[in-house]
């Protein structure tokens, strides 16, 4: 459902359950997403301060974090499975999402509400309504700024989901910037390709550091959906920020296939999008990096290998 693969539609199948309608696309071509639209964001008109796949000091950040002083309400219909706040808990100790609640949609999708105020604002039922409030952004949890955290889990494919794969994008009409792009040798040593017009024939990791732009000026970039990686017309690196699977314990990112996220997330604060051998002669060296809504930008480094 959450899977991307292609640029061209061929078909379309509409699905109606318990309510909840999901479209679902599918592609044949480039990578594009295959979205599915259906629930609704949690709270409106409020300023996002991390975002699904951003870089937070070498660790995934697995959903977005919403800066906001008002309520905070079920995406969609589902039924209550958990809630912990410090009026209900047995346990004293701190919790990392302080006072959260959790929804069941069905089909296995799993909503997360974290950071709330600590004390309810009403007794919630066993079964709620989507746009129902579960509660008021807070200061609870490990963060000292007033808003709260949004996330999916799909408990069928064991994986953290980008709601902005399954929720209407935010708005979002600048494109994205590359701020730095380095090659790693097997060594370790870094070179950047922007103040160079040769290298050495071998083996180079790729690692990026690029941002979304927001609209606002003073909103904090976040995390790009994809970035794109090719050497002489060919992708070496294809690096998608849609899901965070669950693999034996281990957390995987899709990079070409499914990866650790550590190892991805190891230049802090880029991501390393792929690995290429170099052999003698003329290479152009290209990375792409997109937004959740379709723009798009672009860097190309020729270089000389001897």
């Amino acid at each position: 459902m959450y899977t991307s693969i292609g640029s061209k539609a061929v078909y379309a199948n509409r699905v109606e359950k318990k309510g909840l309608v999901l479209l679902t696309l599918a592609f044949v071509g480039s990578l594009l997403p295959a979205v599915v639209y259906g629930i609704d964001w949690p709270a409106q008109a409020v300023t996002v301060s991390a975002n699904f796949g951003l870089n937070d000091q070498g660790k995934p950040t697995m959903g977005v974090s919403f800066e906001s002083e008002g309520s905070v309400r079920a995406a969609d219909a589902g039924e209550l499975i958990f809630s912990r706040y410090g009026t209900n808990t047995a346990s004293r100790l701190p919790s990392p999402l302080g006072a959260w609640i959790a929804l069941d949609h069905g089909e296995g999708l799993i909503s997360i509400y974290s950071r709330l105020e600590d004390t309810p604002v009403q007794e919630l039922p066993q079964v709620l309504e989507k746009g129902t409030v579960l509660g008021v952004a807070g200061r609870s949890g490990w963060s000292e700024q007033r808003g709260f955290h949004f996330s999916l889990f799909d408990r069928k494919e064991r994986c953290w989901v980008n709601p902005s794969m399954i929720i209407t994008p935010l708005p979002d009409t600048r494109s994205p910037t590359i701020q730095s792009v380095v090659l790693r040798t097997e060594e370790g040593r870094t070179i950047e390709p922007n103040q160079l017009s040769s290298i050495n024939q071998g083996r180079y990791r790729i690692c990026v550091s690029a941002a979304d732009t927001r609209i606002g000026p003073n909103e904090s970039p976040l995390a790009p959906h994809r970035i794109l990686c090719t050497v002489n017309g060919t992708e070496i690196g294809a690096l998608l920020f849609e899901t965070y699977s669950a693999r034996d314990g281990v957390l995987m990112v899709y990079r070409n296939g499914l990866v650790p996220v550590k190892q991805v997330y190891a230049p802090v604060p880029g991501f390393e999008v792929g690995e290429v051998w170099v052999t003698r002669g003329q290479v152009s060296l290209e990375i792409i990096v997109q937004d959740i809504i379709g723009n798009s930008q672009s860097a190309v480094y020729r270089l000389r290998v001897e």
